[in-house]
C-alpha cells in the first residue's frame, strides 16, 4: 500500500508563517483598546464636599465715614494792637469764658506810658483780655506773642466737641436702608469697633458722586481725632435660621441668570440641581429653593465643568 504525501507550495507556508504573528498582534491591540475604553468609563473627578448650613445671614454694605467737628468757633481780636500773651495751646480743652489771648492796643503801646507819667491817677493800660466764646478744644492757633493783629482778625479756632460726628457719604440709591435713629457699627483703623446712631442728613447731594452726607453720632467718650476714616456698616436685610452654602459650591452660567449645585446621589455620582439664590453674607449665600436636608452632600471644590451626571471621588479637604 502506498502512502499519499501532500506537499504544499513553499509560498503558502511562507504566508502562513507571517500571518500568525500579525493575527496575534491584532488581537492584543483590540484588547488594549477595550482596556482604554474601560479606563475612560471609570475615571472619576476628585472633589470635596460640604453640607447646608442653617444660621442667620445679614446682607450689608460698608461705606466710608470721616470724623469731623461740625461746629467751629473763631476767637477774634477786638482791637488793633500787639499780642502780649497767649494762653491757647493747640489740642487743649478750654471752657467758655476762659482767657486765651491778651492784646495791648496800638494806642496804649505808643502813648499809654506818657499819659500815666503826666497823671498817675489815670489808669490807662489799653490791655484787652480775649476770652473763649464756647467750650471745646483748640484746633488752630494763628498768632503768637508779639504779633501785630487787627480788629476782627482770627486768633484761634475752638472746635465744639459736642458737634463731633462721623460724616458718611451715602449713595442716594441706598437711602431707603438708612433712617434717623438707626444704629450703625463703625470700625476704626486697627479694627477698633464703636457704635453710633444716625442723627441727621445733610440737605444737599454731591453733584458728581450723587451721594448724601449722613451724620453719625457716637456714644463713646473716646477722644477721636478729626479726618479719621472709619468703615460704617449699613444693614440692608437680615434673615435668621435660613439655609445657606459657601459661594464656591454654587455654579452659574455666563450671564449669571441660572444657578446650580452638584449634589451627590451616592458615594461616586453627582447630579446637577438648579437653585435659587437669596441674600449673600460674606462667603455664604442663601438658598431659597430647593430645600436641602442636613445629610445632603454638595460638592464644594472640583465642581467646575462637571456634566449633569458625573463620576466623582470624594477626597479630604
Amino acid at each position: 500500500m502506498k502512502t499519499l504525501i501532500v506537499q504544499y507550495p513553499r509560498n503558502i507556508l511562507f504566508y502562513f508563517a507571517i500571518g500568525i504573528p500579525i493575527l496575534l498582534f491584532s488581537c492584543q491591540s483590540k484588547d488594549k483598546g477595550g482596556d482604554d475604553d474601560d479606563t475612560k468609563v471609570v475615571s472619576k473627578t476628585p472633589v470635596t464636599i460640604t453640607t447646608v448650613d442653617s444660621s442667620s445671614l445679614t446682607d450689608y454694605i460698608d461705606l466710608n465715614a470721616t470724623s469731623v467737628t461740625l461746629q467751629k468757633n473763631y476767637v477774634k481780636s477786638n482791637a488793633n494792637g500787639y499780642v502780649q500773651r497767649v494762653d491757647a495751646q493747640l489740642g487743649h480743652n478750654v471752657s467758655k469764658g476762659q482767657v486765651l489771648f491778651t492784646v495791648k492796643t496800638k494806642e496804649s503801646q505808643t502813648i499809654g506810658n506818657v499819659i500815666n507819667v503826666l497823671d498817675t491817677t489815670f489808669k490807662f493800660s489799653g490791655i484787652n483780655k480775649i476770652k473763649a466764646s464756647a467750650s471745646g478744644y483748640i484746633s488752630q492757633v494763628s498768632h503768637q506773642a508779639g504779633d501785630y493783629v487787627q480788629d476782627g482778625e482770627p486768633l484761634a479756632v475752638i472746635s465744639d466737641r459736642s458737634s463731633f460726628v462721623f460724616l458718611m457719604q451715602l449713595p442716594y440709591e441706598l437711602r431707603q436702608y438708612v433712617k434717623i435713629g438707626q444704629n450703625v457699627d463703625l470700625t476704626l483703623p486697627g479694627n477698633t469697633k464703636i457704635s453710633g446712631r444716625v442723627s441727621s442728613f445733610m440737605p444737599s447731594v454731591d453733584t458728581v458722586a450723587q451721594t448724601q452726607g449722613v451724620q453719625i453720632k457716637i456714644s463713646s467718650d473716646k477722644q477721636i481725632p478729626e479726618n479719621l476714616v472709619a468703615k460704617a456698616r449699613i444693614v440692608k436685610s437680615s434673615k435668621s435660621n435660613t439655609q445657606s452654602l459657601p459661594k464656591s459650591a454654587i455654579l452659574a452660567n455666563e450671564t449669571q441668570t441660572d444657578f446650580w449645585v452638584m449634589k451627590l446621589i451616592n458615594d461616586s455620582t453627582a447630579v446637577k440641581v438648579p437653585v435659587k439664590e437669596g441674600i449673600q453674607s460674606g462667603d455664604q449665600v442663601e438658598i431659597l429653593s430647593p430645600k436641602f436636608s442636613g445629610k445632603d452632600k454638595i460638592i464644594l471644590s472640583g465642581n467646575y465643568g462637571l456634566p449633569d451626571t458625573a463620576k466623582v471621588k470624594i477626597i479630604a479637604k
